[in-house]
């Protein structure tokens, strides 16, 4: 490791640096470090890819690493820390961008074999935001094909598996990026959510995921059926990261219409604020949900932080009506508009279960359509008005821990609307921000996430949650677990 200036004593970041990689550490204290002159970005991203080698061929977690264009950007940012010239408080940081996202020379492949190598001609806003932020990008992580379902595995780049246990799924549809940041090989990853793909997968590996607000952070090309509902994000080790990164990808761009307008908030100020005082509703059943008894105890006791936090916590039962029947519309019918545009002659190397899913969509008629974006409407509304009495809701991310990477998605032993996304799918059709926090382990030792939900854009009171309940009952990483499985390898 390449150490800047004159010899020094050890300190708390340094000790720790010893112990584990340097990967291990997270974005503020790397950068801290950056600072300080004791760490230099390209000793990080060079100890990031080996790193992501050596796990590679056990997690499947990336598309594509490009060492030589990580390092260059590496040697940039070093250049401007010495001289005391960041473009960031994340300048230096390495991440990655999720394959369903434009990176500018690089191929947009979305698990499909229905797509080829043709470079990207452009960034997405986000990539271009961290770009100009100064972080690293270093490679691209897998999804399931098109992003479709909450895990992740696709015909065209495999099964990618949870570093708390390789024999079952990291979440999805952001699988890849979370499986990285889980495994110590970065501290935040790209990820975007359109109906649970960050909070899910940040639930089945112990992260922290914040979907924000619809708009809040631009996208671009909104050529996903699907464009209206999703969030970009990170998938990350602490809330401060989040925050950090909020405060880079925020913001609107002329491609995106529905981008929210500048906001020049800092979300890492106030994050210590604390809940006391506020109205919390904790439902544990949501949408007629019924969770595992699991799942159910590890949400309760995080509601008796709350509590002890000095927050009023109340049981306030199911909220919304089951949402198959409303929203089947809506998903299926997307699938088939994507299903339209692949050749005829393709359909047979897609992902079963989607083509199914799509097939079933080609039914869906311009009514069925309207019907559900009534009820859409409805439910936006429906829970506006509950927020005009509670600050905070609370309920599970997932019904289950992360299922076997095997599971058949949509299947009959593996429903999406009662395993799959419904505790996460209503905030994405009502835009607003929502956050998956560990809230501990199953006696098999996987991970389980709780949601917190909050009144529409107002992304800094979710993450003033995040960090209250972070700092009274947070892990710290790693996670002895996750080490015995890796270090096995």
């Amino acid at each position: 490791m390449l150490v800047w200036g004159q010899s020094h004593s050890l300190g708390t970041h340094e000790k720790r640096m010893s112990d584990h990689p340097s990967t291990w550490i997270s974005a503020s204290e790397l950068t801290t470090l950056y600072a300080r002159k004791v760490l230099s970005p390209v000793d990080v991203v060079d100890a990031m890819v080996e790193r992501a080698g050596k796990l590679q061929p056990s997690l499947n977690a990336f598309v594509l690493i490009d060492g030589d264009g990580a390092r260059a950007a590496a040697k940039a940012s070093e250049a401007r820390w010495l001289k005391g010239q960041p473009l960031s408080a994340l300048d230096g940081v390495p991440t990655t961008i999720k394959d369903t996202t434009p990176v500018k020379g690089w191929p947009t492949r979305y698990g499909s074999h229905a797509t080829d190598e043709t470079a990207a001609v452009e960034n997405a806003p986000i990539v271009d935001r961290f770009q100009a932020a100064g972080l690293v990008l270093v490679g691209k992580t897998t999804t399931p094909e098109f992003g479709w379902k909450a895990l992740t595995d696709s015909p065209l780049q495999g099964t990618t598996r949870n570093p708390w246990n390789l024999k079952h799924s990291p979440g999805g549809s952001s699988g890849g990026a979370s499986a990285l940041t889980a495994a110590g090989i970065n501290p935040f990853n790209h990820g975007n959510d359109g109906g649970g793909s960050i909070r899910i997968p940040a639930a089945h590996t112990g992260l922290v995921g914040l979907k924000p607000s619809y708009g809040r952070i631009a996208q671009y090309p909104a050529d996903s059926p699907f464009a209206d509902v999703i969030s970009q994000g990170v998938l990350a080790r602490s809330v401060l990261d989040t925050a950090l990164a909020l405060n880079v990808a925020a913001g609107p761009d002329p491609r995106d219409w529905r981008s929210l307008p500048a906001d020049p908030r800092d979300h890492t100020v106030g994050l210590d604020d604390g809940v006391r005082g506020w109205r919390i509703g904790l439902s544990l059943d949501f949408g007629h949900v019924e969770a595992d008894p699991e799942v159910r105890e590890l949400v309760a006791e995080a509601a008796r932080h709350f509590e002890a936090l000095g927050a009023h916590v109340e049981d306030v039962g199911p909220l919304i009506e089951p949402l198959q029947k409303s929203f089947e519309p809506l998903w299926i019918g997307s699938f088939a508009t994507r299903l339209r545009q692949i050749p005829t002659q393709l359909h047979g190397k897609l992902d079963p279960g989607f083509r199914a899913a799509a097939e079933k969509g080609l039914a869906i008629t311009l009514a069925d359509y309207a019907r559900s974006y009534e009820a859409k409407s409805k439910l936006a509304r429906d829970l506006a008005l509950w927020h005009r009495k509670y600050d905070l809701l609370l309920a599970p991310v997932t019904p289950t821990a992360a299922p076997p990477a095997e599971t058949l998605y949509n299947s009959d032993a593996f429903p999406r609307w009662s395993k799959g996304a419904p505790y996460t799918l209503p905030c994405n059709l009502t835009g607003q921000p929502a956050a998956s926090m560990p809230a501990g382990l199953t006696k098999a030792g996987l991970p389980v996430g709780i949601q917190l939900i909050g009144p529409l854009r107002c992304d800094h009171l979710v993450l003033r949650a995040m960090r209250a309940y972070e700092s009274s009952c947070g892990w710290t990483w790693p996670q002895q677990r996750v080490v015995e499985t890796l270090t096995a390898l």
